[in-house]
């Protein structure tokens, strides 16, 4: 496959030759921001497991549902690590049309996704997008941009969804968090989906995992006790940690199924 040509709107430090995780996340939700070595490895991972857009769709139902929750908690403030490419029901869209002065920070990795979340904000004052790594909270915190929208004396909803398992155990995904919890106001919260290899065969596990080792972004998968670590100084509401479809499921959630869309998730209140 030879070189892609760079679209317009792309500056010079986009790879358009390695895969993301962000864009094939984009195609497995039906997106067309993304470009073609992101399709061949996306519809690779979906030959094996067939399964997949059913569960990152499943994913971003979690997402809706939680921030929807979180509003009804009182929480305004929103800092959404990982987000990705927009699609529509945005933590943005769904936390602003249930209370028009929710105010909503995005930061992803991913020039592309970053590039497109501009787009789609401009004209929007309560919501920015940073273009930052989750492994180095610090200068996510310090970022002016964030300072100027987040007042971090008031609660603030972490939003960690379906992007922890990109961080590998080297980096400490418990101290990462650990950062955010240390600079946010009592009353603040920390909402999570994380892959799971606990209910799948090995070697389904095994193929997806291998992957997602051709992208910049290899997968950790984790267990539930492990997902249950990183709430440390988080009280989790209820249902707790559950698999996504379980987690205060809406009419159209799979619960009957819900092993089938292999995630835990859950919300917790900073004491």
């Amino acid at each position: 496959m030879g070189p892609m040509t760079q679209p317009l709107w792309a500056t010079s430090e986009i790879d358009l030759n390695t895969p993301s995780a962000a864009r094939m996340y984009d195609y497995y939700l039906g997106g067309f921001n993304n470009f073609e070595p992101d399709r061949v490895l996306a519809q690779k991972a979906i030959d094996e497991w067939p399964d997949l857009p059913l569960i990152m769709r499943a994913n971003r139902s979690f997402l809706r549902r939680a921030v929807a929750a979180l509003v009804e908690q009182g929480v305004r403030q929103f800092l959404d690590i990982g987000s990705g490419i927009p699609t529509v029901g945005n933590v943005h869209e769904v936390a602003q049309t249930l209370a028009p002065d929710a105010r909503v920070v995005y930061v992803d990795i991913d020039p592309v996704a970053v590039a497109h979340s501009r787009a789609l904000l401009a004209g929007n004052a309560n919501a920015v997008t940073l273009n930052a790594d989750l492994r180095r909270p610090g200068q996510i915190l310090a970022d002016p941009a964030l300072n100027d929208l987040l007042d971090l004396n008031q609660p603030v909803a972490l939003l960690l969804f379906a992007v922890l398992h990109f961080v590998e155990e080297k980096d400490e995904p418990g101290q990462l968090i650990g950062t955010f919890r240390d600079a946010f106001a009592p009353g603040s919260f920390l909402a999570i989906s994380h892959a799971t290899h606990e209910l799948h065969a090995t070697e389904l596990i095994g193929a997806h995992r291998d992957v997602y080792r051709k992208t910049a972004t290899p997968m950790t998968m984790r267990t539930s006790a492990q997902v249950l670590d990183l709430f440390d100084g988080f009280d989790l509401i209820d249902p707790g940690l559950t698999l996504m479809e379980r987690w205060r499921p809406g009419p159209s959630q799979d619960v009957e199924h819900a092993e089938r869309y292999p995630a835990w998730a859950g919300v917790g209140r900073l004491r």
